[in-house]
């Protein structure tokens, strides 16, 4: 094999496995901080509303709640989207 077919049937077989596993590994410890913040915003947000609605204010805990949703959805699909990609 000459030395531009391996180089180009190296390059087309995506980058060296050192990398990505290390890209992975981030990838893998950022998931579970999402998943950490998402448990913890929704926790906060449902003690708050108890307190709320405990005391007789009826704040506006649905943005609230389907903001950290909408946070918990893009984080969710940011890893698969991410290896799709790669």
């Amino acid at each position: 094999m000459s030395h531009t077919v391996y180089a180009a049937a190296t390059t087309v077989a995506g980058p060296p496995g050192a990398v990505t596993y290390e890209l992975n590994y981030v990838l893998n410890i950022l998931a579970w901080l999402v998943t950490a913040a998402g448990v913890c915003g929704l926790l906060l947000v449902g003690s708050r509303m108890a307190v709320s609605l405990r005391s007789g204010e009826g704040d506006e805990h649905l943005t609230q709640f389907a903001m950290v949703m909408g946070a918990c959805v893009i984080g969710a699909t940011a890893g698969p989207i991410v290896d799709f990609v790669m």
